[in-house]
């Protein structure tokens, strides 16, 4: 029978009350690596660690449900907006449960507690006047017929030196500026892909400009004494520098939270006026005496972690919602940002699907506690930083298994053994522990080490904690290793039995101060310890932990039996890691169709076997058998000829938005429309030298997304012999655009770049896709025009690519 869940948890007076939130993940897809590491996995971290140190903790966070992205998402799934909520609000509770995260309450922003909380903060800044009324062009798509929200619109990002061309019509992805629809270039319905065109329409607006001296004086204050991030502070100050401006808090929606006013019922709220009310309305969720949380800042801290595009958001609009009621609020006291986590050469992108994402993680069986400590030793505080496999690899196999794991296996394993070598499982005295130097001065090192973790746990400096524990487990391998333990074992018994229990007493120590990065290894070392995590988990001052860090040997008493010990991580092989790079390359949707293609591929593989030759392949037998061969020379002609290269007009070419190594070019062919191509030409040749000049382009091949754009050809290009020099192959300036370029030999053994020779054009073909602008094939061949022969400007004797 499963136990009634405990009671609510309310602030006590004195103690420290701390209330968490994580910014709300929002509905309408599978969380990524990103995602995960920039709110929801750093705000447990810290969870976990208040309520190691006995503070009186509750985390919330919740799925952000209402708004234009989830109108859309239910459009292309061919459902209602409540259906794709309850879908993926299923799927965010799994996977941050896979993830070890320990939420109080994780809810839903589309709950009556959420109306009911939005409507009444609406209606005090109503009777407050710091709302107002006004008319405001919107864009209109005659074809849906409808008023397009912010999120349905997309076009190129008017910002100076942006000009981004997928920007989002309420916010850029790539430069994070707020935009309205209107300002976007060249704008389109994302619903039927036509030109909206702008329409009046009424709307609310919360006066930011009237509410900035109250916000200022709060800023002013709370960022000193909440130690916010420098990242956050700086964000503040952009907003504040370029001033403020009333904001829109309605939106011609239907789903969402309905304005309660007779002019506006047919609208809603903004989703970013209602998503961060979203925390009050999840904790009232949590327990009807939600006021004794959120409207109490004498005696409860807040703290908010999110990544770095939701700030203006946290730390200017919410503050001045809740500013404008009058009201005595809990407002933020300590905000902790996080930059972006790149996926290896690009961005995570939840609207691309680039990248390792939740449910991803869990398919890979590599445990939950190993990719919480990468994410965390990887935590992007100060600046983007970067997810590699390789590097993923070298963090398990180095620091937890060789360091974290050696450490704890060799001492329990030594301790396990039976007596005559070890200890029969029972931890030894050890009543002269301070007489032993070695000890004494691992000790020092300790409580060092267990200061200045504090000292970063309680600055929300996460990384920083976490590598000061993992010292402890390097200085604890160094003891293990100058005391020579398995000497002293037979040498000097008392000081073994020190060291001993010394390391036992690090052991917990770690499992204590490592819980909340990695909780289900700490369960485990307990586990293992034969403790109970509810009874012995604590390092809380009250319980004397943190004065025992100098006393290690103290940690575990004398004549404690330790449970079966096992080895805690498992390694990760090279091979595992190249299957996993080639499996989560690209993205969600290239991976599905190229399993749906090997899957079909294989089909026709097994009705192959077993079938007759077909003719060319009888032939080839024929002459197989007749002793006959071809040139190796003529086996290049016969590949080659396959190539349908023409002459193109690189009519506009620019960076793609989500691969810095990559242009996107639009090429004249000779057809009706230009080609979308996609090369990566970056650090070789300067955007401007790409621009309305003629190319050789490879025309082709199957189009294949690179980075959420179909490149529709390949632009040939030479290099030289160590790949150093890249220059485009040109065709005569007098040569006619959409005219086929034709082989027209070589000198000297070709040679395949790509070992050409041995595969089928479609193999070829899916090769050169895979391995980005790289075109086969041999070096000192030549293509030519009417006009002339196709030339490459310094490399003499190179390889076409």
């Amino acid at each position: 029978m499963a136990l009634p869940p405990p009671p609510p948890k309310l602030p006590v007076p004195g103690r420290r009350n701390i209330l968490i939130t994580s910014a709300l993940p929002y509905v309408n897809n599978v969380p990524h690596l990103g995602n995960i590491i920039g709110c929801v996995l750093s705000a447990d971290v810290f969870a976990r660690y208040c309520r190691l140190r006995g503070y009186n903790v509750i985390y919330i966070c919740g799925t952000d449900e209402y708004g234009t992205a989830t109108e859309t998402k239910a459009m292309e799934e061919k459902c209602t907006p409540k259906e794709i909520c309850d879908k993926y609000h299923a799927v965010h509770s799994e996977v941050y449960k896979w993830f070890d995260i320990k939420f109080d309450k994780f809810g839903r922003t589309s709950s009556p507690q959420q109306t009911e909380v939005c409507q009444a903060i609406f209606q005090k800044l109503m009777e407050n006047n710091w709302l107002t009324e006004n008319t405001m062009q919107q864009l209109y798509c005659d074809t849906c017929q409808r008023f397009l929200a912010d999120r349905l619109v997309e076009g190129k990002c008017p910002t100076e030196g942006c000009n981004y061309e997928a920007a989002r019509g309420d916010q850029c992805e790539n430069c994070s500026k707020l935009l309205n629809p209107t300002e976007l270039i060249d704008p389109k319905c994302k619903v039927c892909k036509n030109t909206p065109r702008i329409r009046d329409t009424d709307h609310l607006f919360l006066e930011l400009p009237l509410l900035k001296d109250k916000l200022v004086n709060y800023i002013n204050e709370t960022s000193v004494a909440g130690m916010w991030s420098q990242n956050a502070i700086q964000a503040t100050n952009a907003w504040l520098k370029e001033g403020l401006k009333a904001r829109c808090i309605t939106r011609d929606l239907k789903w969402g939270v309905p304005v309660p006013h007779e002019k506006y019922k047919d609208k809603v709220f903004y989703v970013w006026f209602d998503a961060p009310i979203g925390y009050v309305s999840i904790t009232a969720s949590y327990t009807p005496d939600w006021e004794k949380w959120w409207k109490d800042p004498d005696n409860v801290e807040l703290y908010q972690f999110m990544g770095k595009d939701n700030v203006p958001f946290h730390t200017v609009m919410f503050p001045s919602t809740l500013l404008g009621t009058g009201e005595k609020w809990t407002m933020m006291k300590t905000i902790s940002v996080t930059e972006y986590l790149n996926y290896e050469a690009g961005k995570f992108s939840k609207s691309h699907g680039i990248g390792v994402f939740g449910n991803d993680a869990k398919d890979t069986n590599i445990p939950p506690e190993v990719w919480r400590y990468y994410l965390l030793t990887n935590r992007p505080e100060v600046s983007d930083t970067l997810f590699t496999w390789a590097d993923l690899q070298a963090k398990l196999n180095s620091e937890l298994l060789n360091n974290l794991g050696n450490f704890i296996n060799r001492v329990l394993s030594f301790v396990a053994k039976p007596a005559g070598a070890g200890y029969d499982s029972i931890i030894p005295d050890a009543p002269n522990a301070e007489l032993h130097p070695l000890t004494m001065a691992l000790a020092e090192k300790t409580n060092k080490w267990v200061e200045q973790y504090l000292e970063a746990m309680e600055k929300v400096k996460l990384k920083q904690g976490l590598k000061n524990a993992m010292g402890i487990s390097s200085d604890g391998n160094a003891y293990l290793q100058e005391s020579q333990f398995w000497k002293l074992y037979k040498e000097d018994p008392a000081a073994c039995a020190v060291v001993m229990k010394t390391s036992v007493g690090l052991v917990y120590l770690l499992a204590c101060l490592l819980e909340p990065f990695m909780p289900s290894f700490s369960n485990e070392v307990l586990r293992q310890l034969n403790l109970s995590p509810e009874e012995s988990l604590s390092f809380c001052d009250d319980k004397g932990e943190c004065a025992k860090a100098k006393r290690p040997w103290d940690f575990v008493p004398a004549g404690h039996k330790i449970g079966k010990p096992s080895p805690l991580f498992k390694e990760l092989k090279d091979e595992e890691v190249e299957s996993f790079r080639n499996k989560f390359a690209g993205s969600q949707a290239e991976r599905s169709s190229k399993a749906q293609a090997d899957a079909e591929a294989k089909k026709v593989a097994d009705k192959l076997k077993g079938t007759k030759l077909s003719e060319g392949g009888q032939k080839k037998e024929q002459k197989k058998q007749s002793g006959g061969s071809k040139s190796k020379n003529a086996e290049a002609d016969v590949t080659v000829a396959k190539l349908d290269i023409r002459v193109g007009l690189v009519r506009k070419a620019e960076k793609h938005p989500d691969a810095d190594s990559l242009y996107v070019e639009e090429i004249d062919v000779g057809e009706e429309a230009p080609r979308t191509v996609v090369s990566g030409l970056v650090k070789y040749i300067p955007l401007e030298e790409m621009q309305n000049r003629k190319v050789c382009v490879l025309c082709n091949l199957k189009p294949v997304a690179m980075r959420g754009i179909k490149s529709h050809a390949m632009v040939l290009a030479a290099s030289n012999e160590d790949h150093t020099k890249v220059e485009l192959v040109e065709p005569p300036e007098s040569a006619a655009v959409g005219e086929r370029v034709t082989f027209a030999g070589y000198s000297g053994e070709p040679e395949a770049s790509l070992n050409a020779k041995s595969k089928t054009w479609e193999k070829l073909s899916a090769d050169l896709h895979s391995n980005g602008d790289l075109i086969a094939c041999y070096k000192d061949v030549q293509f030519t025009t009417s006009a002339g022969v196709c030339k490459v400007k310094t490399i003499a004797n190179g390889e076409i690519r």
